[in-house]
């Protein structure tokens, strides 16, 4: 997880059977002006797609 300007972005990673594609991206907002860890956020966006890389979900999650 890391904050990019005013989103916060992770990478996620479950099993999807050996040898296939298994990361994915997700893009939250802060949803008032606390952007501490008590702060309120919201999901903007999850890729449809999985990755076979985190580095690949960061660069998707990154240009969202």
């Amino acid at each position: 997880m890391l904050t990019f300007a005013d989103k916060i972005v992770i990478t996620g990673h479950y099993y999807n059977g050996p040898g296939k594609p298994c990361y994915y991206g997700a893009v939250y907002e802060w949803l008032s002006e606390d952007h501490s860890c008590e702060g309120a956020v919201g999901l903007r966006a999850v890729s449809e797609v999985e990755f076979e890389h985190d580095g690949d979900a960061v660069v998707w999650r990154i240009r969202r």
